[in-house]
């Protein structure tokens, strides 16, 4: 066990997991009471485009990712503030054209490169010291804005209209939750892959939300669940040899399905 952790892309592994814990626990649980996950959802894959374009032009993927994915959650914030009745096509369409655009542009790159999976399905032991300086960046913007403006993003949490009346600067706390959710995306897609970036935002947070009685303590909870789940599935997925995204998710999805048992008895 000491001889495995010694490796310096275990290490590696582990400082993201507690990196990605704070990302999912914060964002995770705004965009659940926000009831953006389906927006959320559109911004990953979204993000597809930016992985493609990165691989065609020869650059990091991850640069490429966060950019695109920045780029398609300032677009579906100014979307959904000015027609929220049609924001669940434009979200679609955004979407598509995203994934579209990441798989054009992977077929036409020189030279294929496996790496690409990682992106698809997650994977622990791919972690740089890179990457770790770019979350380590991304969870001190996350904290620096929920100690400033929780207050306004709990009134807005729920209850838009009140906020506004008081003054509250609802589009520009929105846009910024979006890009905030799209930094942490990028995140959780090189760990647990784009295909299950959704399910670490959701899943901790929805057994948090059982025993938290406030959003903030909702948010601490879902970090905590979140490092829980991705150790489990790290080690499994070292001792089994399976994919690191997939182990990660069905450690959360046992968990929950266990603690949904639990409350239905304790009701």
């Amino acid at each position: 066990m000491v001889e495995i952790l010694s490796l310096p892309f275990v290490q590696n592994a582990l400082i993201a997991a507690v990196l990605l814990s704070i990302a999912a626990g914060v964002i995770g649980s705004l965009v659940v009471v926000n009831r953006i996950v389906f927006l959320s959802g559109g911004i990953a894959h979204t993000a597809y485009g930016g992985v493609g374009i990165a691989f065609f032009f020869g650059f990091s993927p991850l640069l490429g990712a966060g950019v695109v994915s920045v780029l398609a959650a300032l677009l579906m914030a100014r979307i959904t503030l000015n027609n929220r009745h049609k924001s669940d096509a434009a979200i679609g369409v955004i979407w598509a054209a995203g994934m579209a655009i990441g798989v054009i542009f992977t077929d036409f790159s020189s030279g294929y490169n496996g790496d690409l999976t990682s992106y698809l399905f997650g994977s622990l032991a791919a972690i740089e010291s890179g990457d770790l300086l770019a979350f380590g960046a991304i969870d001190v913007a996350i904290l620096i804005w929920i100690f400033a403006y929780y207050h306004r993003i709990l009134a807005i949490a729920f209850d838009e209209e009140f906020a506004k009346s008081k003054g509250v600067n609802v589009a520009w706390l929105y846009a910024a939750l979006l890009v905030l959710a799209s930094l942490s995306i990028v995140i959780a897609i090189r760990l647990v892959g784009l295909m299950l970036v959704i399910a670490l935002l959701t899943i901790p947070v929805w057994i948090a939300q059982t025993y938290a009685k406030s959003l903030w303590r909702t948010m601490i909870y879902a970090a905590i669940l979140s490092f829980i789940f991705i150790t489990i599935g790290f080690a499994l997925s070292i001792v089994f040899n399976a994919t690191s995204g997939a182990a990660v998710v069905a450690i959360a999805a046992i968990a929950f399905v266990v603690s949904s048992g639990v409350n239905a008895l304790r009701r």
